[in-house]
C-alpha cells in the first residue's frame, strides 16, 4: 500500500464560509488542517517578525511532484511559491512547543492555586 493510498483528505467549510482541508494519516490516525486563517497568522507573523522583507534570494532544487502536489492540496496554496514561502515561514517561526511542553511536564507545585 503507498503512503499516498493511505491517506484520505477531507474538505469542509467553517460556519463563516472559510475552506478547511484536512488530511488523515491511516498510519497516525491524526488529522493535520490548514486554513485561510492560519495561513495569513503565519505570513503576518512573519512579516512582523522582519522575515519578509526584500525578495532577492532564489533557491532552487529537485522535489518530488508528489510533495509538492499534497503540500498544495494541504495547504490550498497555488504557487511553489507562496508554498514554499509559507514553509520556511514555519519553520522560521516554530518555537519548539511541544518539546517544551513536554520537558515542564510534571514540574508546577500541585499545591499552587489556580483560581478554579
Amino acid at each position: 500500500m503507498t503512503k499516498q493510498s493511505r491517506e484520505k483528505d477531507i474538505t469542509s467549510s467553517s460556519p463563516d464560509g472559510r475552506l478547511t482541508t484536512a488530511a488523515r494519516s491511516a498510519k497516525a490516525e491524526q488529522f493535520v488542517t490548514v486554513s485561510k486563517a492560519r495561513f495569513e497568522a503565519v505570513m503576518k507573523a512573519a512579516e512582523h517578525s522582519g522575515l519578509l522583507g526584500e525578495k532577492s534570494k532564489r533557491i532552487g532544487g529537485r522535489i518530488s511532484p508528489a510533495l509538492i502536489e499534497q503540500a498544495k492540496k494541504h495547504t490550498g496554496i497555488e504557487t511553489d511559491t507562496d508554498l514554499i514561502e509559507f514553509a520556511l515561514a514555519n519553520v522560521a517561526l516554530d518555537d519548539n512547543f511541544g518539546a517544551t511542553f513536554r520537558k515542564t511536564q510534571g514540574t508546577v507545585d500541585p499545591d499552587l492555586k489556580l483560581g478554579f
